[in-house]
């Protein structure tokens, strides 16, 4: 396989422009996708605001900040991806959306180009069955934010090869990430672990054992974690964690994992989080 020159990125939202923006800064050409130019527009704003920000800390240079930008093309048609070496899908957290997003990319991506998917929590290997290259399909879920987070696990479907494997592994390390080896269950390690502690979060506030600001601060002052599981469901998005737990519960069958019913009744409000200005907290 020759070497990777060009990353495609399916989904220009948070995730998505966040790898983008690690990948140009590593000196790579992006092809960054979405269905409407407006999402690419808003896209391309949060990556220069976040470039100023690695300029102002003088991370990187203003000439630097013009060649990372120069570097990210973007588009509203999926055809572009059959000339990326490596493509990386971020798109909704959902079976079905991200099933038909390799669908078309198994079609439109060169033989032998390795499709990654940023899920969270979804099976790998269901999501490679549907295509023509299972062994080619392979899990990169990046932290938010992407540009500061250094963690990625690189998830191994049930058909992934070594090759696949080791490839996804050399590109994450050359966005200047640390890969992490991981198996493919529902939820991964990062959200099997962490996901059920912001659930019993939200049951602590619902059985009113204590505030979300006594909750948040229990946990940071006596954990020593840097931000309190509400204060962080609400920067991941309530409606994914919702998605995740959903994913937990079904994929292992086991009562642990039911969502909270005060998550299910803020999602169906509305209520967010930082997304929608209100969550455990208002923004």
């Amino acid at each position: 396989m020759k070497a990777i020159q060009t990353v495609g990125v399916i989904g220009s939202g948070t995730m998505g422009n966040g790898i983008a923006h690690v990948a140009a800064r590593a000196g790579l050409k992006v092809i960054l996708h979405d269905l409407e130019q407006r999402f690419l527009d808003r896209s391309i704003q949060t990556i220069e605001k976040n470039v100023d920000r690695e300029v102002a800390k003088s991370k990187i240079s203003t000439a630097d900040k013009s060649a990372l930008l120069s570097r990210i093309t973007v588009t509203t048609h999926n055809a572009a991806m059959a000339e990326a070496d490596f493509v990386i899908e971020a798109v909704v957290e959902d079976l079905e959306t991200k099933s038909n997003v390799f669908e078309a990319m198994d079609a439109i991506a060169r033989p032998g180009v390795i499709l990654a998917s940023n899920t969270s929590s979804i099976s790998i290997t269901k999501i490679a069955s549907k295509t023509k290259r299972p062994d080619k399909i392979i899990g990169m879920h990046f932290m938010n934010p992407v540009p500061v987070m250094a963690l990625v696990e690189v998830v191994r479907g049930l058909a992934t090869s070594d090759e696949t494997f080791h490839t996804t592994k050399t590109l994450a390390e050359s966005l200047g990430k640390t890969p992490v080896e991981i198996n493919d269950f529902p939820g991964f390690v990062s959200n099997r672990v962490l996901m059920p502690m912001i659930n019993e979060a939200m049951y602590c506030v619902m059985e009113g054992v204590g505030t979300a600001e006594a909750i948040d601060s229990v946990m940071k002052l006596g954990m020593n974690h840097p931000m309190g599981p509400l204060t962080l469901a609400d920067l991941i998005g309530l409606d994914v964690c919702l998605d995740i737990m959903e994913v937990l519960h079904t994929g292992f069958g086991d009562s642990k994992y039911r969502p909270c019913p005060l998550l299910r009744k803020m999602v169906d409000a509305g209520h967010l989080g930082r997304k929608t200005g209100q969550g455990f907290y208002r923004y």
